[in-house]
């Protein structure tokens, strides 16, 4: 038994070694082959160098991928957050996905750009192309491209808002929408003005509504021979007895000019912006029946034409030969 054990034992190990021998033998014929193939085709390199070239390929490609989808990952969350504070901006909806998608775009090109320079490709040439195409639509697009900034501006300063009542280049109204490119208001009598984002930032526009009081100047003229203290008197009694017009500050009437034919008076009050329009309103209608009631006289002008070379007598003469003939 022990003797058929140490001969089996011994047919193990030649076994063995017979295994290794053919298995270096396979491997030296297959890499003889791969190479006598590759020089065939008149590539210099063997399989040895082949495979550690698929490793490190392995490896970037593996890296790259990381790149990509860890870059796409962080680019979708910040759109997100930019999303966010747009829409706390009270930029418009469409607008704020506009910028979104813009930005996600230019992330998303410069994640490629990263993964495929990982990968060992020249992306010179590809931010040349890019280059030369922005600068081409900049070109053909420059007027557009002026407003799109002019609107970047708009959401980041917020010189005005959505609601807000403003004036923009002679022109007053409340603002609808603020798009890419343009701002749309509405006027008093419900027309819609349409004013490019660039006009906006290059010209002096006023906000009505930054601020939550306005004044409200109510200009009057009264006769020369009308008591300025009792017109101000009845004007001061007037403004204070309106329930929107603010105690503080306190309403005031100044003499603001000898006009020809009148002694001009402004009443000053200060109330709250949505009220503004009602009390300038309220208190011009009000200013004329006190003045008629209390006998102040709001004049109207008057001109006095004086005829040198006639006395009354060729006038008169001159008038009735007029009234013949006609």
């Amino acid at each position: 038994m022990m003797e058929a054990a140490t001969e089996a034992k011994q047919a193990a190990e030649v076994a063995k070694e017979v295994a290794a021998d053919a298995a270096k033998i396979t491997k030296d014929t297959i890499e003889s082959g791969a190479n006598n193939t590759l020089d065939f085709l008149g590539v210099p390199i063997d399989i040895t160098t082949l495979t550690q070239m698929a490793i490190d390929m392995s490896g970037r490609l593996a890296l790259a991928l990381l790149i990509f989808f860890v870059g796409k990952w962080v680019g979708k969350r910040l759109v997100r957050l930019a999303k966010l504070v747009m829409a706390r901006s009270r930029l418009d909806n469409t607008a704020a996905n506009f910028l979104g998608n813009l930005l996600y775009g230019v992330m998303l090109v410069a994640v490629i750009l990263a993964a495929l320079n990982k990968l060992g490709v020249n992306t010179n040439s590809f931010v040349a192309i890019l280059g030369a195409a922005g600068v081409a639509i900049g070109v053909s697009l420059k007027d557009q491209l002026s407003n799109l900034a002019a609107g970047v501006l708009i959401v980041i300063f917020r010189p005005f808002g959505r609601g807000d009542v403003v004036e923009i280049g002679g022109k007053t109204g409340t603002v609808l929408e603020i798009t890419l490119v343009n701002t749309r208001i509405r006027t008093a009598n419900n027309h819609e003005i349409i004013i490019p984002n660039g006009d906006i930032m290059t010209t002096a526009s006023v906000n009505f509504s930054s601020l939550p009081t306005r004044r409200v100047d109510v200009e009057v003229g009264i006769g020369y021979d009308a008591d300025i203290r009792s017109a101000r008197a009845v004007m001061l009694d007037l403004a204070k007895n309106h329930p929107n017009v603010l105690a503080t500050p306190e309403p005031v009437v100044l003499v603001t000019a000898l006009a020809d034919s009148s002694v001009d008076l402004s009443l000053r009050v200060w109330v709250e912006n949505e009220h503004w329009l009602t009390v300038q309103a309220d208190l011009l209608e009000q200013v004329k029946y006190a003045f008629d009631e209390h006998g102040i006289n709001i004049p109207f002008p008057n001109r006095t034409v004086q005829i040198e070379g006639f006395d009354m007598q060729t006038l008169s003469k001159l008038l009735q030969q007029q009234k013949d003939d006609a």
